[in-house]
């Protein structure tokens, strides 16, 4: 028998200031709750005409962006089960670097229709089971969906590659796909290896300069770095380059001593001694053919005295990733300490120069083909934020190369895909048996969301979009799609919009998986918070 206010149950087991949910109201419901809220938040961002979210993060820093991904990153989310979530678009953005939109906004769809399903009186389990039979179903109508003749592609043609990409960058930045897939694909082809399969994602980088407009971006088959020299010294060409990660200077060596001078003849001496010591590395680096001394750390006035006199460029990086591709462009090994480089540590460029763009002094380093495969997209814009917003159009873009790469498979485009799927669902639910016939159905009215939405977000009739598309895809038209011009269907693969087919079949998967998970779950259980007591949140909370 337990004596007056001792703990039983679970509260015995667990510490105080735990919190446990459990059953369906407290539980299920609630998950189910938080997952359709953050489904809300991203939704309207779908498509080419999404809203931008205005997001301020913990460090105050602000995004105004329609890319999901950045959006439930910076948001933090907090609630567990719409974590799960957050983590499935994360590994389709690690995956595909694109559709992360899609993912969040399809399984918030499915809980909110299991939610229906659960208060007419199925079991989760039910659902849960409907829903992965569904998946597997709408994946076999996905790839029956494949565009015949997308199989091949040939990923050293710019046009070609540009007009497969164009969905992928027109659902972030429409009206600038035109301009923004030839530099993509260029930038792409230029460093894209003999096989295209070892194509990495991080050879393509971005630099942005305000300034100019977006029709003045154009592509670097090199670095550019904003940033100017250190010596009067600003082009050099065919040059060797010497990399030293810990700076130009004599101090920052690895002993330090103490020396003890009696008069100023020795002190003259030993600076002499520095002098020459100095002028002796800086020599001997000019005679190993080198042109460029690039620090990871600062140089030395002594130090640049003698690398103008030996016409040696000096360049201070003190990004180390910065560093790391400043070295991976030329050929150069960065060294830790200042000495004469052997041949092997040299990196070489074939021009490298000082320019100033919209403003801004920015050091550009070209590259032959045969050396450093790093090329640049140089963005032009009149604001930080709107260039920010660009850069991630065009890492979607170089995404969907390394995409095409793989499995250049397409499937048509602006929600024709889904609504073909969910007519074909709609027919496999009702020949089903069993309760699960009414999830095969809810999991076919949740593929609606992505035409529904987008016509939404176009300013026409959501309702009539989806009745004027399921007319056209029962009268044997299954490539059309919804025209977000004119509110009408329309075979968009005609002007070149496709959606790859791999982007749609991990986002399915991903998906239906999170939501899976969720609905499995009956009980939460969160242990005690650590630390101390929190800070009052604000003026209310001082009393």
């Amino acid at each position: 028998m337990t004596s007056m206010g001792q703990p039983y149950g679970i509260q015995a087991m667990l510490k105080d200031g735990h919190k446990h949910l459990s059953g369906l109201e407290e539980a299920v419901v609630k998950n189910l709750e938080a997952c359709k809220q953050l489904s809300q938040i991203t939704r309207t961002s779908l498509g080419p005409n999404g809203m931008n979210k205005m997001v301020i993060n913990h460090l105050e820093r602000l995004y105004v962006t329609s890319d999901t991904s950045t959006i439930v990153t910076e948001l933090e989310v907090a609630h567990p089960a719409a974590n799960l979530v957050v983590m499935a678009a994360k590994a389709q953005e690690a995956e595909i670097g694109d559709g992360t939109n899609l993912v969040v906004s399809l399984a918030g769809e499915l809980l909110d229709h299991a939610g229906t399903l659960l208060r007419e009186g199925l079991h989760t389990t039910e659902i849960a089971e409907g829903y992965e039979k569904a998946s597997v179903k709408a994946l076999e109508v996905l790839e029956n969906l494949i565009i015949p003749g997308t199989e091949k592609i040939d990923m050293f043609d710019a046009a070609m590659v540009a007009e497969r990409m164009k969905g992928s960058v027109a659902s972030k930045q429409y009206g600038l796909e035109d301009i923004l897939c030839p530099l993509i694909a260029k930038a792409c082809i230029e460093v894209c290896p003999e096989n295209p399969k070892n194509f990495g994602v991080d050879n393509v980088r971005v630099a942005k300069l305000q300034g100019g407009g977006i029709a003045d971006s154009h592509v670097v088959k090199g670095l550019v770095l904003k940033r100017n020299v250190e010596n009067s010294i600003t082009s050099a060409s065919g040059a060797k380059v010497a990399v030293f990660s810990q700076g130009v200077d004599l101090a920052s060596t690895d002993t330090k001593g103490t020396v003890l001078l009696k008069s100023a003849e020795e002190l003259e001496g030993y600076s002499r001694s520095e002098e020459d010591r100095m002028e002796q590395i800086i020599k001997d680096i000019a005679e190993t053919g080198a042109k460029v001394i690039v620090s990871g750390s600062a140089v030395s006035d002594m130090a640049l005295h003698f690398c103008t006199r030996y016409n040696l460029m000096v360049i201070r990086i003190q990004s180390k990733f910065e560093m790391r591709r400043l070295c991976k462009a030329t050929g150069a090994i960065a060294m830790p300490k200042l000495q004469t480089p052997k041949p092997d540590e040299l990196g070489f460029v074939k021009s490298l120069h000082v320019s100033e763009i919209g403003g801004t002094p920015c050091l550009l380093l070209e590259q032959d083909d045969s050396i450093g495969q790093i090329s640049t997209v140089v963005i032009r814009g009149s604001t930080e934020n709107m260039m920010d917003d660009i850069e991630r159009a065009i890492d979607d873009g170089v995404n969907a190369f390394r995409t095409l790469t793989r499995d250049s498979r397409c499937v048509p485009g602006g929600g024709g895909s889904e609504i073909e799927m969910a007519r074909q669902l709609q027919e496999f639910g009702r020949k089903e048996k069993g309760l699960e016939q009414y999830a095969i159905a809810k999991f076919a009215e949740a593929l609606e969301v992505v035409p529904r939405t987008l016509a939404e977000n176009s300013g026409h009739n959501a309702t009539d979009a989806v009745g004027a598309l399921y007319t056209a895809h029962a009268a044997g038209q299954t490539k059309d799609g919804l025209d977000v011009t004119t509110g009408g269907t329309k075979d968009l693969t005609t002007e070149g919009i496709y959606d790859l087919y791999s982007t749609k079949y991990w986002a399915m998967r991903l998906a239906v998986d999170a939501v899976v998970t969720v609905l499995r779950v009956d009980q939460i259980i969160m242990a005690k918070m650590a630390g101390g007591p929190k800070p009052p949140s604000g003026p209310g909370d001082e009393d």
